[in-house]
């Protein structure tokens, strides 16, 4: 072989390197630069997502303030406990929401004693859920009130006192203040990198896999179960009443009709409403929550 084409031969080796050299380089850029717009498309969706649950929770609170507000003027704080327990425990939750997202917007790194009861006490969402868990135990309480109160009115009026109602009140918050608590503690911790893991941190896959059937059976079906019952055997109730009234009257309707009708449909109203809105807005929260705690192994989930 010459000295010619020796050279050649070297030239063309040093061009395909070079030329292979300048392909890895491009697509090493073009990875990163996809890799960044990923990063920074998830970033701007998580942010405006926080942001939009701050909006929401800030609605949310000026909405509960004024019904409160409204309630203690007209003078009926003190007769609608459990109403009144019900707008504070909304209104609660709704400034929880505010600032856990809002933290989550600056999203600090967790560091030292602080960083632990940042994450234990906000940033697992341990003092909202308490306010949602609350709020909803409340709710089944209070269709439990009407239906002693309608159904069983003799016993409703010597047994329900105002302490009773106050212990009512009382247990309510007690109970999901300790329950929250004793879950998020056992269940979250700050890792090194400063990241708080909120109520994922199980020591074992039964315990999570019964928490989340219990969670589910306990605030979804059985809350939802209270409502069908306590509100159909309200309707059942009435309804018998307004035919035993009409038995007794005349062919012209009388005020108390009109007024039993009116009852009725209020009542079929309220009880259509909280069953429906209550199954559809936290049916997906509940499919999702039992699924994650089922799954012991989420890749095959």
């Amino acid at each position: 072989m010459t000295e010619e084409s020796r050279t050649t031969s070297h030239l063309s080796v040093v061009m395909v390197t070079e030329q292979a050299h300048v392909g890895m380089q491009t697509t090493i850029e073009s990875t990163t630069t996809a890799m960044k717009s990923s990063r920074s498309s998830s970033f701007d969706i998580d942010y405006y997502f926080e942001v939009a649950v701050v909006v929401i929770g800030t609605v949310g609170a000026a909405a509960n303030a004024l019904i409160l507000y409204a309630l203690v003027v007209s003078k009926q704080h003190k007769k609608q406990v459990l109403i009144v327990n019900q707008n504070a425990f909304d209104l609660v939750g709704c400034l929880f929401l505010i600032v856990i997202y809002a933290l989550k917007i600056v999203n600090p790194r967790l560091t030292g004693s602080c960083g632990y009861w940042l994450c234990m006490l906000l940033l697992s969402e341990n003092l909202l859920w308490f306010a949602i868990d609350g709020s909803m135990i409340n709710l089944a309480v209070i269709a439990v009130e009407r239906y002693l109160k309608v159904v069983h009115p003799v016993w409703s009026k010597s047994k329900k006192h105002k302490r009773v109602v106050y212990l009512s009140v009382a247990l309510q918050w007690t109970g999901s203040f300790v329950y929250n608590m004793a879950l998020t503690f056992t269940t979250s911790e700050v890792k090194p990198d400063g990241v708080c893991y909120g109520v994922v941190v199980w020591k074992n896959s039964v315990a999570k896999v019964v928490h989340g059937v219990w969670h589910f059976l306990f605030f979804y079906a059985f809350i939802l179960l209270i409502f069908v019952v306590c509100y159909w055997r309200i309707l059942v109730t009435i309804r018998r009443q307004a035919r035993v009234m009409a038995g007794h009257s005349a062919s012209q309707p009388t005020s108390a009709q009109v007024q039993s009708n009116h009852v009725q449909s209020s009542v079929t109203r309220t009880m259509i409403v909280v069953c429906a809105f209550f199954a559809v807005a936290w049916l997906p929260e509940n499919v999702y929550y039992l699924r994650y705690r089922v799954c012991i192994r989420p890749i095959f989930c």
